[in-house]
């Protein structure tokens, strides 16, 4: 630590508010635990979660740094006494606790990931968030299996892009609601079956259509409580309902559980940020051997849509709250 300076640009959104309360500001460099790797910072993804703690409905767990940003991509420049895998020079990508919209952050060893072949900065610091959310959900809560049918809401979100392409890569059927005709169109691109413009149509009625009344298999949902009794009628039998995320809403007002119960239905959902290191160690594990043979070959990846300077971060969550980009945003922090 001792060639690192002192001090370090971050951005910090004080008490939490609209995009203009966020700012560049100074904060000392963190010192890496005994196991973690410390990580000077490229490139950072902006996320929703990201925007629900800049305005104060998703607050870091305890001991972790008040900083927003989940993910990163950079160079190992320092580790803890216990990590073993990583040197100052390697280059990683990370699933962080907190802490990535700065020139420096910590992250458990075990979140961290070498870059994929033939991956630069940009690409892998999009990988972090939405693969461990995406693997951790549609394949470990939601069991996708190879010839199954899924249902993804949010096509062209970074959750949506990267789950459409790995439901297809690993041999689901795939349908996705967006809501335009050109993000249905991103969606069909990215490998979707079938597209659903969720404004003028109804996707129930379109599931029930392209399915032959029977339903798909699997659902991810990011919209909550405005779906929840469209998603049970999309389930069939013995369907999975994964809910990630409530951006319609967490409430869903006189809902009819009997489908649950006629249809076998499975209702579940998990957040990524309180799981234990250990947890999030497994899905990088298995991400790195079941996904990364994956990206390094092209076969699928992320889609970035817009790089912002790190000072300009405001203006990267006005982008994001607006909802018209197709793929990550990302904080171009340094080269």
């Amino acid at each position: 630590m001792a060639s690192l300076p002192q001090e370090m640009t971050i951005i910090d959104h004080g008490a939490g508010g609209g995009p203009e309360v966020m700012q560049v500001a100074r904060a000392p460099v963190p010192t890496p635990q005994p196991d973690e790797v410390l990580i000077r910072v490229m490139v950072t993804g902006v996320n929703r979660p990201d925007v629900a703690q800049r305005g104060g409905s998703y607050p870091p767990p305890p001991g972790a740094s008040p900083v927003m940003g989940l993910e990163c991509a950079g160079e190992v420049v320092a580790v803890g006494a216990a990590a073993t895998r990583y040197k100052p020079g390697d280059r990683v990508c990370a699933l962080t606790n907190g802490g990535a919209y700065a020139e420096y952050c910590t992250a458990p060893e075990a979140q961290t990931l070498p870059w994929p072949a033939g991956y630069d900065a940009t690409r892998a610091a999009a990988l972090p968030e939405t693969f461990f959310t995406v693997w951790a959900n549609l394949f470990g809560h939601g069991r996708l299996q190879d010839g199954e049918t899924v249902l993804i809401h949010g096509g062209t979100s970074g959750i949506g892009v990267t789950a459409i392409q790995l439901a297809k890569a690993f041999g689901a059927r795939v349908f996705a609601t967006a809501g335009s005709d050109d993000k249905c169109a991103a969606c069909l691109r990215l490998g979707a079956d079938a597209a659903i413009n969720y404004r003028t149509q109804d996707f129930a009625e379109e599931v029930r259509s392209l399915t032959g009344k029977k339903g798909v298999d699997v659902i991810l949902d990011m919209v909550g409580g405005s779906y929840f009794q469209r998603n049970l009628r999309s389930l069939a039998m013995d369907g999975r309902l994964v809910l990630i995320a409530f951006l319609g809403g967490p409430e869903a007002e006189k809902a009819d559980l009997r489908p649950i119960m006629v249809k076998r239905l499975t209702v579940t959902g998990s957040t990524m940020r309180p799981r234990t290191t250990m947890q999030k160690g497994k899905l990088a594990a298995a991400l790195e051997a079941k996904v990364w043979p994956i990206l390094a070959k092209g076969a699928c990846g992320p889609e970035i849509f817009r790089v912002f300077p790190l000072a300009e971060a405001a203006e990267a969550h006005r982008l994001m709250e607006s909802s018209t980009h197709i793929g990550k945003i990302m904080l171009k922090v340094a080269d």
